[in-house]
């Protein structure tokens, strides 16, 4: 198989998670909602580029990790299905981290919004 074939190959595959966790995931898909109004909300409020940027970076890291929390929730689900303490353990860490993501782009947000209003 040809290398372009791979490449195009791997971002059907990736487009294919994004709809999977769209369609499945009821956190992810609140979270690309809050992102389609702060998109909005940044290109009709003059921001500069530096500003977008950084709106874009953060929204990303937010939906980044949510992806990769519900990743571990599933297959910590497949490995261990019954009520582990350990297991909930570590799906709290993975909690926490989009958790603190999300508060560090509501902060960021304020901080480049703000001035704007």
């Amino acid at each position: 198989m040809a290398k372009t074939q791979d490449f195009s190959y791997s971002l059907k595959i990736a487009f294919f998670g994004l709809i999977s966790a769209f369609k499945e995931e009821r956190n992810f898909r609140i979270q690309v909602l809050i992102a389609a109004v702060v998109t909005f909300i940044m290109l009709v409020s003059g921001l500069s580029r530096i500003e977008k940027s950084i709106l874009i970076l953060t929204m990303m890291v937010v939906l980044s990790l949510e992806l990769v929390n519900s990743q571990i929730e599933k297959f910590l689900d497949i490995l261990h299905p019954d009520h582990h303490p350990r297991v909930k353990i570590i799906k709290d860490f993975s909690a926490g981290a989009v958790l603190l993501s999300a508060l560090g782009s509501i902060i960021i947000g304020m901080l480049i919004f703000l001035p704007h209003l």
